[in-house]
């Protein structure tokens, strides 16, 4: 499913904020049309791949602020599990120091409504449920703006990880966009001139590059 275009899908569920503390309405919509909003999802806590984006995301967590945006991460683990974790020191293959909000997916409501489910469950006929495949979460990541529009959708498998300064470039096209009406193209950073929307303004560009 494709989210790019439309309202991200809100909720209220229990997290773990600043590094410690347990709440548990932590709520999505607290940040809608005040800040900008990056949630990212990853596999499981405990894990190999996925202690290291979040400890990418938090080396650049000022970047982020600078750039009025929120980091929120998400996966199906418990609150408590997430606790646990972040309690752990680094060289005990725990996450502490890491101070955005992780929030529990326990009942994996969130995960399905961005589509990140991985696994398939159904019933019998019986009644029973059964499920193929753990039902934990891709590695998406989800670029909300202010109007709590998702702009940007990306997706990984689990055993691939993501590139933090990719989701800072991304922010930075959205807001240079916003800001100036003008378009990025392919490979564009902050440093660089926009694109103006015209056959024109295309011409003009290639014939600068």
């Amino acid at each position: 499913m494709v989210l790019v275009g439309k309202k991200a899908p809100l909720f209220k569920a229990a997290a773990v904020v600043n590094g410690i503390e347990i709440v548990e309405d932590f709520n999505l919509a607290d940040y809608i049309g005040k800040k900008y909003v990056v949630l990212f999802f990853y596999p499981k806590d405990f894990t190999f791949v996925c202690p290291t984006e979040l400890f990418a995301f938090q080396e650049k967590l000022a970047e982020f602020e600078k750039r009025d945006t929120v980091v929120i991460a998400c996966s199906t683990d418990t609150e408590q599990s997430h606790w646990g974790w972040l309690t752990l020191p680094k060289n005990k293959g725990g996450i502490q120091g890491v101070t955005y909000p992780i929030v529990a997916d326990t009942n994996k409501t969130i995960s399905a409504n961005y589509d990140v489910l991985a696994g398939e469950w159904d019933y019998t006929d019986e009644g029973e449920m059964t499920a193929q495949g753990e039902l934990i979460a891709y590695r998406g990541l989800f670029l909300i703006d202010l109007n709590g529009v998702v702009r940007h959708q990306l997706v990984n498998d689990l055993p691939l990880g993501r590139n933090v300064e990719e989701a800072l470039r991304i922010l930075d096209a959205l807001q240079f966009t916003e800001k100036y009406g003008d378009v990025c193209p392919a490979n564009w950073t902050k440093e660089d001139e926009g694109m103006k929307a015209t056959h024109e303004g295309v011409a003009d560009y290639l014939s600068k590059h």
